[in-house]
């Protein structure tokens, strides 16, 4: 294998595959590459990708590395993290099997992941997930009592201009599978029109539909600058003690803020947001529900999530792989259905038409001079 290219590089997946473009190297810093990541560098066409950390760690079975091998794209793994000072932005290298060269001089050699190896890694870690699941429930348990005072009442929510009451609200993450599910439930949009919660790169998301979102709520890593100008209200994410690293970004935009100070993540925030604000129904699309789901995203536990859907469960309705559930699919026995259905009232009406029934008198005469009766 030998495949020439410039690259471009970032330690933030998610923030590159804002810059990349079609036929250019993607160079990550991304240990146990997700499914989300993964999806992205797919749709950006890249010709390959060099990975300074580990795409499979062993910890847990992340399907990240399957989906780049499932389209064709290598990766070139566990190159190590000095490989940001030795390449810059835009520069052309070669790749040779496991290795990488720049202006013709071997750089650094990393492991090519193969399907087969990437299989063979995904079975280790499978035999692994155990250990990583006895771990990941007690933090959970652990952070689920610290935190209990995050449903009764013990945080205070920002004000809104939007009216939650008697309302739908639809939460809309970037996570799996998030594009098909808003493409199935475009209909349900349509009718209800329901508040449009865009959580960070959620935003995005609504907006790649034509539809603007009424709020953007998180601290604002993912979400871009036209998501957040477009939006009716925005509400930054904080730490407890009132820290909001997104504020900043928010106001050198021009653009006002209020402050959610809650602990756990954007979208639980959002869901018990739009519970105490009064909504009739919350729908979530692409929200994190599963253990596999939060160790792609770096976190230990699920506390504050296991908490919030205790809390809204009775209103809550996760449309995640709603997709997969329902499928528009096109048969050709729905054509004879409906020249049937098209038939069936026209032959009646002809049936009972007088010129018809001459017409059917006369075909009966006819048949009868022809067999002799």
């Amino acid at each position: 294998m030998q495949i020439t290219g410039f690259v471009k590089l970032d330690k933030r997946t998610k923030n590159l595959v804002k810059r990349l473009n079609p036929g250019e190297i993607a160079v990550i810093d991304h240990r146990d590459l997700d499914e989300v990541a993964a999806e992205s560098l797919v749709e950006k066409k890249v010709l390959a990708v060099i990975n300074a950390d580990k795409s499979i760690s062993g910890r847990y079975p992340n399907m990240g590395p399957s989906i780049l091998c499932e389209a064709g794209i290598p990766i070139i793994d566990d190159v190590g993290k000095d490989i940001f000072d030795l390449l810059k932005e835009n520069d052309k290298i070669t790749i040779v099997d496991n290795e990488i060269y720049k202006d013709g001089v071997l750089i650094k050699r990393g492991k090519l992941l193969t399907k087969e190896v990437v299989e063979y890694k995904l079975q280790e870690s499978r035999e692994n997930i155990g250990e990583e699941l006895d771990k990941f429930i007690e933090n959970t348990l652990e952070y689920a009592k610290r935190e209990k005072y995050f449903i009764l009442g013990g945080v205070e929510l920002p004000p809104t201009k939007v009216r939650f009451k008697g309302r739908h609200a639809l939460v809309v993450v970037r996570g799996k599978d998030y594009k098909e599910d808003l493409f199935t439930i475009k209909q349900y949009i349509t009718d209800v029109k329901p508040i449009l919660i865009g959580v960070d790169g959620g935003a995005d998301a609504l907006l790649e539909f034509g539809l603007v979102p009424d709020i953007v709520i998180g601290d604002m890593d993912s979400v871009s600058d036209e998501a957040l100008r477009k939006a009716k209200e925005i509400i930054v994410h904080a730490y407890p003690d009132g820290t909001a690293p997104g504020l900043e970004r928010v106001q050198k935009l021009g653009l006002s803020a209020e402050v959610f100070k809650a602990p756990g993540t954007s979208e639980d925030i959002a869901m018990l947001l739009a519970f105490e604000k009064g909504a009739d129904l919350i729908v979530a699309v692409g929200t994190h529900s599963s253990m596999i789901d939060f160790l792609e995203k770096g976190r230990k536990g699920m506390a504050s999530t296991f908490l919030v859907r205790l809390k809204v469960g009775e209103k809550l309705i996760d449309a995640k792989g709603v997709n997969k559930l329902y499928r528009e699919t096109f048969k050709l026995s729905y054509i004879f259905s409906i020249i049937i259905a098209a038939l069936v009232p026209l032959g009646v009406l002809a049936y009972f038409s007088p010129p018809m029934q001459q017409l059917l008198k006369l075909l009966q005469l006819r048949i009868r001079l022809l067999i002799g009766f």
